[in-house]
């Protein structure tokens, strides 16, 4: 029987868990990881701590295995932001969780100033607010990612810098047809191109996890509320779901075909591309979230 090791990453708590062939979780590792709060608005995070909680459930759920995994997923909060430096492996600073407050006035600039449509709970601003406010980070060899990029260099032991399109998507720095970064939006908020990470498919071999025994291929990236979309089955346009967790987030299967362009409704909602499986990948789609 074949096996799969999934990491899931939250906001309070990230899970290991070992998933058959059938979909049914045989074992799972369940360990605390709530970020801090040092003031009002004010959300951080030790991604090092993370980094080492992950591989000790991952390690601890693997050892309890009757057989090593043919592949290993990676679920996460998405937009939470993580820079550290490229040949250390150390983040130059605590990470900024998504709920992070600190450049409201950052996003209202932006809009008035250049138009871009950002919220706070982007990565956009929040990388740029880590350059601008560490000393020296503009001058050292840097990457920039969200939770899936930081989990997939560590577990690759510093050889992938990669997302896909359902984190990149909500970054703020994606191009609005959804087929790479916006040079735009990046140099108009001071991020270089060249601490991005690669834009890969939500469904595809990216590299091997050498961190773990027998270094099983990570073969899926994709943001939480995602992967819980399609896990529950919303692949038929039309089809919807709520999740009431440290946030609410509806997201609806609009189909294959992406959006052309980010846009918000005249309700409010916002309209962003999803995930884009590697060919003949099942479950195929775009939602908005």
């Amino acid at each position: 029987m074949s096996v799969l090791l999934v990491l899931d990453v939250g906001t309070t708590t990230l899970r290991a868990a070992i998933v058959d062939e059938h979909l049914d979780i045989v074992d799972i590792e369940s360990r605390s990881c709530p970020p801090d709060s040092p003031h009002p608005g004010l959300v951080e995070f030790d991604a090092t701590a993370m980094a080492d909680t992950a591989l000790a459930a991952a390690r601890a759920v693997l050892d309890r295995a009757a057989e090593q995994p043919i592949a290993v997923g990676i679920t996460n909060q998405r937009a939470s932001t993580v820079v550290w430096d490229r040949d250390t492996g150390e983040p130059i600073a605590p990470a900024l969780g998504w709920q992070d407050l600190r450049t409201v006035i950052a996003c209202i600039t932006a809009r008035a100033e250049h138009g871009l449509m950002l919220a706070p709970n982007q990565s956009a601003t929040k990388v740029a607010w880590l350059l601008d406010n560490v000393a020296g980070a503009r001058d050292r060899d840097v990457c920039f990612g969200t939770v899936d990029t930081w989990l997939a260099w560590t577990l690759s032991d510093g050889s992938l810098h990669v997302t896909d399109h359902t984190n990149a998507a909500v970054t703020g720095l994606l191009a609005g047809d959804h087929t790479g970064w916006s040079e735009r939006n990046a140099g108009l908020l001071g991020v270089p191109m060249s601490i991005l990470p690669t834009v890969v498919s939500s469904s595809e071999v990216v590299g091997a996890a050498t961190a773990l025994d027998g270094a099983p291929p990570i073969a899926a990236l994709v943001g939480d509320q995602q992967g819980s979309l399609v896990g529950q089955g919303c692949v038929v346009p039309g089809l919807a779901k709520i999740t009431f967790g440290t946030g609410a987030m509806l997201d609806m299967c609009t189909g294959v075909a992406p959006p052309s362009s980010s846009q918000r409704a005249a309700h409010g909602a916002s309209r962003r591309s999803c995930c884009r499986p590697a060919p003949m990948s099942s479950g195929s789609g775009t939602v908005s979230d």
